[in-house]
């Protein structure tokens, strides 16, 4: 069983000190439980070192599947695959973060891979930043975490400014609009720019202008004049991009090209993103202790997930008892994209019959643990809570 430490003090009185009211938004706050999970030091370390694992793994897995062109089986659209190609050719192209979600490493069971977050991992300011005021504001030493997340986004930034010195150091921060789960991520984001040493600024994806041979701009909204950004974040989906707005794929794949532009994170991410990668690891990696059985076809006499290409938060998750039939199901707007089925595991739960699951965030290595709390299917009414290494 899990254990719990419950906390009198919200972290809000704590984050006003700081300086970052900006996070008291109707979505940061409300899903955060007053209960930390409590962690020891093995359990941490474990984490560390699956995320760390596993991230090798998955740079393996990507090699793969460019070397063998699988790009159709792992749903890369067509008109993205030189991108994804060039970036992950060019070690300039930095994967700057992503998250891996996790099942066991507490309660005795053992740590198993879900899915990787790669492209538009969110829970940044959660992670990295609330669970830390949370245990300040109580009294508790704010080092007793498994939390180098913040940290860790700086560095990363800095090693992106090395590794592309023949730009400038402006960047550009886009989300979509009415997401303001969303704006508080890439908040955190352009703090952890700045503080590496980018100019920022700040505009909704249908706000930036984009040229094959000039590059990334914005129009300033005081003066109206238009300002050119090297580097460009979007908490946008790849796959969305592709899909719904082809040109600008397109567009986005010249200016890479052309030298004039470094996105954020790269085109090959998609390739993590994509669940059919689950069943490339299981291939490269039988039996590891770290990975679940995943194929093209739901496993006989045994529990399953099936779970479509480019799901998020849940959506389209159905769980299958031993003889295939549908035990429990989310509703989703992905149905009509291909699946791939993971062996079902038990997520660990605490007295009351929540289940956690966990988040490690990787940023050049695994730097963060956090939880979210929910039923069998975590979907996008799961509650986040934070730990304590103890």
């Amino acid at each position: 069983m899990i254990k719990i430490k419950t906390l009198p003090t919200s972290p809000e009185t704590q984050l006003r000190q700081i300086g970052w009211d900006w996070m008291l938004g109707s979505d940061t706050l409300p899903y955060l439980t007053h209960e930390l999970v409590s962690v020891n030091q093995t359990e941490a370390q474990a984490y560390y070192d699956a995320a760390n694992d596993l991230y090798e793994m998955f740079v393996e897995a990507g090699q793969a599947v460019i070397d063998q062109h699988r790009f159709a089986e792992l749903g890369i659209p067509e008109n993205l695959i030189d991108l994804v190609k060039l970036s992950w050719n060019d070690d300039r192209h930095l994967h700057l973060y992503g998250r891996f979600d996790l099942a066991g490493g507490i309660s005795g069971l053992p740590i198993k891979l879900i899915e990787f977050n790669a492209d538009t991992a969110t829970c940044i300011p959660e992670t990295g930043i609330v669970q830390w005021a949370h245990l300040k504001a109580n009294g508790l030493d704010e080092a007793a975490q498994f939390n180098t997340l913040y940290e860790s986004l700086v560095e990363n930034f800095e090693i992106l400014r090395n590794l592309n010195s023949d730009l400038t150091p402006t960047l550009l921060i886009s989300s979509m609009r009415d997401t303001p789960e969303d704006d508080a991520n890439v908040q955190v984001i352009g703090e952890a720019a700045r503080e590496a040493g980018f100019d920022i600024e700040y505009a909704y994806v249908d706000e930036v202008e984009f040229s094959p041979s000039e590059g990334l701009f914005r129009q300033n909204p005081q003066n109206g004049t238009f300002e050119k950004f090297d580097f460009w974040f979007k908490l946008v989906p790849w796959e969305y991009i592709a899909w719904d707005e082809p040109d600008l794929a397109d567009l986005l794949t010249q200016m890479v090209k052309n030298r004039k532009t470094v996105i954020i994170n790269p085109a090959y991410t998609l390739l993590f993103q994509s669940k059919a990668i689950l069943k490339v690891l299981w291939e490269l990696y039988p039996n590891h202790p770290l990975l679940l059985p995943t194929t093209d076809q739901a496993p006989t006499g045994k529990p399953s997930v099936r779970k479509v290409l480019f799901g998020r938060e849940g959506a389209n998750v159905e769980i299958l008892d031993t003889n295939g039939a549908v035990s429990e199901q989310a509703e989703g707007e992905y149905g009509e994209q291909a699946v791939i089925y993971q062996e079902y595991t038990e997520f660990p739960a605490d007295a009351q019959g929540n289940r956690y699951q966990a988040g490690v965030f990787f940023a050049g290595e695994g730097c963060g643990l956090g939880f979210r709390r929910g039923g069998k299917i975590l979907d996008n009414s799961a509650q986040f809570s934070g730990h304590l290494v103890e």
